[in-house]
């Protein structure tokens, strides 16, 4: 059940369809807000949501994902939906991101970007779990490529699908 109601989307300030300029809007938001482009990973995104009165956020993407972090080795799985409340420097209430801990799925349910910079960023579960990792193993430059119909593709070496 999608946690996107018909009230959400009617007070949104911003909704936004199709993969490229949803990628790019959420890039851009996780950027004004203070953190670092790379926090969310989705693929095929169909839409982007954000309530500026209350911080609420949604991300849709066709289909859950799995994806690698190189820089740290760590495994992260979003569902269908992900959904939050952002706020400088800090997401909190998370729904639909999960990261791979040992062998099991653990659920995030807030991310902090230390502030003044330290150059740490922190992921806390509701399980009382919470790991920091360097910020720069979030920081995305995108390369903008042309595939084989010509049609720019954004390539992203640091992340990748599983």
């Amino acid at each position: 059940m999608s946690l996107v109601t018909n009230e959400i989307r009617a007070s949104a300030t911003h909704i936004y369809h199709g993969d490229v300029i949803c990628q790019e809007q959420s890039k851009l938001l996780l950027t004004e807000m203070g953190l670092t482009n790379g926090l969310l990973t989705l693929e095929d995104i169909e839409e982007v949501g954000y309530v500026k009165d209350t911080g609420f956020v949604w991300l849709r993407q066709k289909k859950p994902n799995k994806t690698k972090n190189e820089k740290i080795g760590k495994l992260s799985s979003n569902a269908t939906e992900v959904t939050a409340f952002i706020e400088r420097f800090k997401i909190k209430k998370l729904t639909g991101v999960k990261a791979k801990e040992l062998l099991m799925w653990i659920p995030v349910s807030e991310i902090t970007v230390d502030n003044p910079p330290t150059g740490k960023v922190t992921f806390k579960s509701s399980y009382g779990i919470s790991k920091s990792y360097p910020v720069s193993a979030f920081e995305i430059d995108d390369v903008m490529k042309k595939d084989a119909k010509g049609v720019d593709v954004t390539k992203n070496a640091q992340v990748k699908g599983i």
